[in-house]
């Protein structure tokens, strides 16, 4: 059974900040700092011969599912460092695309989990 009240796509916000502040030792120059938060929300992997789907919304579900599997796959190399590789295929997926830089960049990557099973 397909829960209907999930939406069948992921959501992704993006906010850039940018701070500028004069230079303490040189009043000419100006100090820039450049931040970027990236807020998803990842739509749930349901199996489809379990919830019935077909056509539009069996094709919908197997994007979903090809999408999450090329998140984890990035990760997955990310993380484990006996796989280390100088190559993550980011390009796998709008996902993976989307989320390149906060995934594999220099910055602090969070992520937080809110499982419902319904």
């Amino acid at each position: 059974m397909l829960n209907e009240s999930s939406s069948r796509s992921h959501a992704l916000l993006t906010v850039c900040i940018r701070s500028e502040a004069q230079d303490p030792l040189n009043s000419s120059c100006f100090i820039t700092k450049h931040g970027k938060l990236c807020f998803v929300d990842l739509a749930g992997s349901e199996k489809v011969k379990h919830t019935g789907s077909t056509g539009e919304l069996m094709v919908e579900a197997n994007s979903i599912n090809r999408s999450l599997l090329a998140l984890g796959h990035c990760i997955s190399l990310l993380v484990d460092s006996k796989k280390k590789s100088n190559h993550i295929p980011y390009r796998d997926s709008n996902l993976t695309r989307l989320l390149a830089d906060s995934l594999g960049g220099s910055g602090v990557t969070l992520m937080v989990i809110a499982n419902c099973i319904l």
